[in-house]
């Protein structure tokens, strides 16, 4: 079975996905995947080289902020912890210098792979975000992963490729969670409307989620159980799953010859303000 059947209902439901524990398998497996793909990228380069995407950064700021997530993660993982954390404390073992941060981050994953093989990924606990089980942080320890691996390509000059049916799988966890990050993602409080809604369409894959803009906030309209969406938007975005993945994340803007928008303009600049994180 390939990446894209195995996932496939994991899109549909909407954070609470069947076949949750083939899905937790492959998150696990790419986590891995998509660190070895971005250690790959920096290896021989100048750490200094900033990173346009991350402004601010360079190469080694990004390498530094991927394994420490990737720590902090498995940390939460290997507690289960049932409360949001006081501290984000975390054993980091630094390296001592930046020529050794590319190790530290394959060291990293290793750290992240051993907690995966001790883990239940449907255990209970808490989470920011929709779905309140350890899988939910090795679904977002992933995109975390691929979105910064890009990063780093694309500061380097080489043109990205991301899997489709996981660049859809991405696009469904940013869109579940996004409601759920007021805490770290203020600006998200604005995302409001008179029952607007904004479709994003996949060109390449099975994939279109509708979000609604309320006056009490935002989240996803379910999809229809009948498989047959007519349900109307002021506004659509659709490119294939990698570019509206990309979109999502502000590494592609509304101007970019790969993303397709209609309808509302002054809707989909509001949503660029105002959802990232």
């Amino acid at each position: 079975m390939d990446m894209g059947s195995e996932m496939s209902e994991h899109r549909r439901t909407a954070g609470h996905p069947r076949g949750a524990a083939a899905d937790a398998a492959v998150h696990r497996a790419a986590v891995m995947t998509e660190t070895d793909r971005l250690v790959s990228a920096v290896a021989g380069a100048d750490l200094a080289t900033p990173v346009p995407s991350c402004p601010g950064w360079t190469l080694v700021d990004l390498i530094r902020h991927t394994g420490s997530v990737q720590r902090m993660f498995s940390g939460l993982l290997a507690a289960l912890v049932q409360e949001r954390p006081r501290s984000r404390d975390t054993e980091l073992d630094l390296p001592t210098s930046d020529d050794g941060y590319p190790a530290w981050l394959a060291a990293s994953s290793r750290v992240a792979s051993g907690v995966f093989a001790d883990t239940d990924p449907d255990a209970p606990m808490w989470v920011w975000g929709a779905d309140p089980h350890a899988r939910f942080w090795i679904r977002r320890m992933l995109f975390e992963t691929l979105v910064h691996r890009v990063d780093a390509e694309l500061a380097l000059g080489v043109r990205p490729e991301i899997d489709a049916a996981l660049a859809a799988d991405g696009v469904d966890e940013f869109l579940v969670n996004l409601p759920f990050a007021a805490s770290f993602a203020p600006r998200t409080a604005e995302l409001r409307g008179q029952d607007t809604a904004i479709r994003f369409r996949c060109l390449d894959r099975t994939g279109d989620w509708l979000i609604r803009l309320r006056p009490d906030g935002f989240g996803l309209d379910p999809h229809p159980a009948d498989g047959q969406d007519t349900r109307p938007a002021d506004a659509t975005v659709q490119a294939s799953a990698a570019d509206l993945l990309l979109f999502l994340y502000g590494r592609l803007d509304l101007t970019a010859d790969a993303v397709e928008t209609s309808g509302d303009a002054a809707l989909l600049n509001h949503w660029v303000a105002n959802s990232m994180f």
